[in-house]
């Protein structure tokens, strides 16, 4: 048997993040052939997903208060809007596919100087139905 020393073995792990927040918002798919082209709502859930190695000296790996501020910023000008008349899906579908990615790529830039590595950002339009954008 193999004895330790007296200070114990630190163990390497990942913190996983996890946040949730809903909006409301209106749009419509151009180009596509069915119901979605024409203007219709969802209670859109956000969800974002973010990794770190250590944590502070208090033990937290990022405080969560921080980081749905950060969400908040973005989802405030998406909330009770119809999409396609704001910025980029005024250019863009307004999909779940491209909200995803359009909040990843804006938080990614807020968190640029924090010590956490964003994973994903998930767009669901219903409870069954969304997308997970992740790069």
């Amino acid at each position: 048997m193999v004895r330790q020393a007296h200070h114990e073995r630190k163990e390497k792990g990942v913190y996983e993040i996890s946040i949730e927040k809903s909006f409301e918002a209106a749009h419509y798919l151009r180009g596509y052939k069915g119901k979605c082209e024409n203007m219709h709502g969802h209670r859109y859930t956000i969800i974002v997903k973010m990794r770190a190695e250590k944590l502070n000296k208090i033990g937290l790996a990022y405080d969560f208060t921080d980081l749905k501020a950060h969400l908040n910023k973005i989802l405030e000008r998406y909330d009770h809007t119809c999409l396609n008349d704001v910025k980029p899906f005024d250019k863009i579908n307004p999909s779940a596919e491209n909200i995803a990615a359009t909040i990843y790529k804006e938080l990614k830039k807020r968190l640029s100087k924090e010590p956490v590595t964003l994973t994903s950002v998930a767009a669901f339009e219903n409870p069954n139905q969304g997308v997970i954008y992740s790069p």
